[in-house]
């Protein structure tokens, strides 16, 4: 670790907190003290954070800064060795992802994790929350049966229109293994997005999209924040984190190592040697 890595980083905490307490309002996600360990290896030492309500946040750091793994104790993959996740003031440390998913906190996943053998428009199917023909019962009796098949209309016309904002309607009927890996990006985001969520991770939505995409996705994430999603975004490409983030987050050996606005983040020194290599 650099020196000086294991000091207090560079913030402007103390003046968010202030904020937090002068409205008694606690931030939609606050991650206190985080630690894993895999063996004796140590992925996350201590981490601490908060996502504001609206936000769209960068969770930068270079390979193996504990960013994935950050991201896996949040939504339930791993249970911490140790610290707590809040999630609109409920400790949700350790829940089942699908209890943290129905929540309102969704994630996406740096290789998209569609279901290959369904078409596009199934996909989407799957994720809206408490669907009544899951339970058996409700799907052959004649008099709960006609539920089933309303809400599903119901479903399938948000889905549809989820797909029309992404702009990957004409896909539906295709099947999903057969997308590009940009449109497959594109329906992972989508079908997060039909689970209603407040919150969503996303683990380098823009990783093997070609341009064309990644302008489209980036507005769409910019147009989803104005109807009220909030967003933290992984990203390596510091243009993208820099130019649309107004708070970055740095990760450095498992550890936060600075945080604040992204004209600060440019500056800081420590930032510069420890994930920068020395050019901002």
């Amino acid at each position: 670790m650099s020196e000086g890595a294991g000091a207090p980083p560079d913030t402007d905490e103390a003046a968010r907190e202030s904020a937090t307490v002068e409205s008694g309002e606690e931030p939609p996600l606050l991650v206190e003290d985080l630690h894993k360990t895999f063996g004796g290896i140590t992925a996350v030492d201590g981490a601490s954070f908060s996502v504001e309500e609206g936000s769209l946040t960068g969770l930068i750091g270079p390979n193996g800064a504990g960013k994935s793994t950050t991201f896996n104790l949040i939504t339930g993959v791993h249970r911490p060795t140790s610290g707590t996740v809040r999630f609109h003031g409920e400790d949700i440390t350790g829940l089942a992802t699908h209890s943290i998913a129905n929540r309102g906190l969704v994630r996406t996943f740096q290789i998209a994790r569609e279901l290959e053998d369904m078409t596009v428009l199934e996909n989407m199917m799957l994720a809206p929350k408490a669907q009544i023909g899951e339970k058996f019962w409700h799907s052959v009796l004649p008099g709960l049966r006609g539920g089933v098949i309303e809400q599903e209309e119901e479903l399938r016309e948000r889905a549809w229109q989820q797909l029309e904002f992404f702009e990957i309607d004409h896909l539906a009927e295709e099947y999903a293994g057969n997308l590009s890996g940009g449109q497959r990006k594109l329906l992972e985001m989508a079908r997060a997005l039909l689970t209603d969520p407040d919150l969503v991770l996303l683990d380098e939505p823009l990783a093997g999209v070609n341009p064309t995409l990644e302008e489209k996705l980036l507005e769409r994430i910019h147009e989803l924040r104005e109807r009220g999603n909030t967003f933290l975004l992984v990203e390596h490409d510091m243009d993208v984190i820099m130019d649309n983030c107004e708070h970055v987050i740095v990760m450095h050996q498992g550890q936060v190592l600075a945080e604040g606005a992204p004209a600060d983040i440019k500056g800081n020194e420590r930032v510069v040697e420890a994930y920068l290599g020395g050019e901002v």
